[in-house]
């Protein structure tokens, strides 16, 4: 035993001094808020949560281990916030979409050798209380798994999505119109794209609409291809530009001239001049005019950029690292300037032993942000996000340096479901790993800089392989419609949750 911790001791110096010289080598910064190696210390104020909630019995966001073991986690936990309608099917991939009073729930990878992909599920909402499976999409690329490129041009009334399969797919598009009947989108490109035969020459992980619905930008995260889809005829999709973006990209957000591309990094974004694509200009060129890095939260995963009292603000979501959803002033792309972070209380470094153990038996993620919206772009009231094990949380952001929490919605946990929810990629691909490696990171820095015992991170339910499904994985950016929130997660599949309470709308 003593030998043990004296190895474990030296690997701990040593990389305590690895760090120690980052801190060194390091340029003093005289803002913390705006220093690279500096971490977000508070969490946004909790809700007040009126009658007919069933607050979370831990800290905020917290999916305690005792209730995971116990069986609480079957339940859900609630603030201001009910379920209205469900429909479960047999889960949801990872982003969903949604236009008029249709759902298109995203598809997970074929895990079968013995039938295709379950393809992206049509949900009609009509009645929210009572949402109704109306069809599913079967073209290849919906069939292998559309990963985080579904989406929806309301304008246009377009859905699109590629086909991903493993991480990153390559050729894949489809897209349908469903500004006539949303509950029976139309193929529109029967040939390019859809056929396995006629591929584009894309690869894609994530993907979305520029705001005039006339290009889809097809985003490749391994080796940071980007590449602009020119979807002005749907019926004859082509790339009108590619290149690379930096080792790995993401998610992204673009300004609502279509000018500019927020894309995410490893650990931040790069800004992107995209007007060359935008006038389709002939021989397109797309500059990198911006960049902002950080080491508060790792794997960033999208953009939404806002517009606050006439200035251009956005909100970038960390999935990995706690870095929960930085706010940033994007006046001046070349100096962008950090106002807020929003984390949950289990988010913080002196929480970190806590996120470790309750995650420890339930996949690669675990407490963290991944995809939000907002209730509008102009001066928005409210921002929702999927938050990963913690359900889904909505705050009030009208004061962007006073970020409060107004209502949260835990899904049960489907413990009982294991092996029946095909389309869930949580309780397929996500069950193989049972380590919350995405957050490992965060974890050892706060070992290392003191704010936890490392050897605190092990619990009870701590396993390398399997799952246990004790709480679900929302990934999926909330729709707000009306007092509700269309929201999927991907062991509960599709929710109608009512907002309670009077916290919103809010005004």
């Amino acid at each position: 035993m003593g030998s043990h911790r004296s190895h474990r001791g030296r690997r701990v110096a040593a990389l305590a001094g690895v760090l120690v010289v980052w801190l060194v080598a390091a340029p003093a910064v005289a803002d913390p808020v705006t220093d690279f190696l500096s971490v977000q210390r508070t969490a946004v104020d909790r809700a007040e949560c009126g009658p007919g909630s069933d607050q979370e019995s831990g800290m905020q966001g917290q999916v305690p281990l005792a209730d995971r073991r116990s069986g609480r986690s079957k339940e859900p936990y609630s603030c201001n916030l009910g379920l209205l309608g469900q429909l479960q099917g047999q889960g949801a991939g990872i982003v969903s979409a949604a236009y008029g009073n249709c759902v298109y729930v995203g598809s997970n990878i074929p895990t079968r050798l013995d039938r295709p992909g379950p393809g992206v599920q049509v949900v009609d909402v009509s009645d929210p209380a009572r949402p109704r499976h109306t069809g599913t999409l079967i073209e290849p690329p919906m069939q292998a798994g559309t990963w985080e490129s579904l989406k929806v041009d309301p304008g246009r009334g377009l859905l699109a999505g590629t086909g991903v399969g493993l991480l990153t797919g390559i050729g894949g598009f489809s897209i349908y119109d469903v500004s006539q009947d949303c509950t029976r989108p139309r193929l529109l490109n029967p040939g390019t794209g859809t056929q396995l035969s006629l591929p584009l020459p894309i690869t894609t992980h994530e993907g979305g609409f520029s705001p005039d619905g006339r290009t889809y930008w097809a985003a490749g995260t391994a080796g940071g291809q980007l590449s602009a889809i020119d979807v002005s005829n749907p019926a004859e999709p082509r790339v009108v530009w590619t290149g690379l973006t930096g080792v790995s990209n993401h998610g992204f957000g673009i300004t609502p001239d279509g000018n500019r591309m927020y894309i995410s990094t490893l650990a931040g974004i790069t800004v992107l001049d995209i007007s060359a694509v935008q006038r389709r200009d002939l021989f397109p060129v797309v500059p990198h005019v911006g960049r902002r890095l950080w080491s508060d939260g790792q794997l960033t995963q999208h953009t939404i950029p806002i517009t606050v009292d006439g200035a251009p603000v956005i909100f970038t979501v960390d999935e990995g690292g706690s870095g929960g959803v930085k706010v940033i002033d994007s006046s001046d792309d070349a100096n962008l300037r950090l106002i807020n972070t929003i984390k949950l209380e289990v988010n913080l470094p002196q929480n970190m032993d806590v996120w470790a153990r309750d995650n420890g038996g339930n996949g690669a993620f675990g407490y963290d942000a991944h995809y939000c919206s907002v209730d509008r772009p102009v001066d928005p009231t409210a921002l929702a996000c999927g938050w990963i094990q913690s359900g889904i949380r909505v705050f009030d952001v009208r004061d962007l340096q006073d970020i409060k929490e107004i209502a949260y919605f835990v899904p049960p946990g489907q413990p009982d479901k294991a092996g029946q929810l095909e389309n869930s990629t949580h309780a397929t691909l996500g069950s193989i790993v049972g380590l919350p490696l995405i957050g490992s990171i965060a974890v050892a820095r706060a070992a290392l800089e003191g704010d936890i015992n490392g050897a605190d991170t092990v619990g009870a339910g701590t396993r390398p392989i399997g799952i246990d499904m004790s709480s679900d994985w929302c990934m999926s950016p909330p729709e707000f419609r009306g007092d509700q929130l269309w929201v999927t997660c991907m062991d509960n599949g599709f929710m109608a949750l009512q907002f309670q309470n009077g916290v919103y709308p809010l005004t």
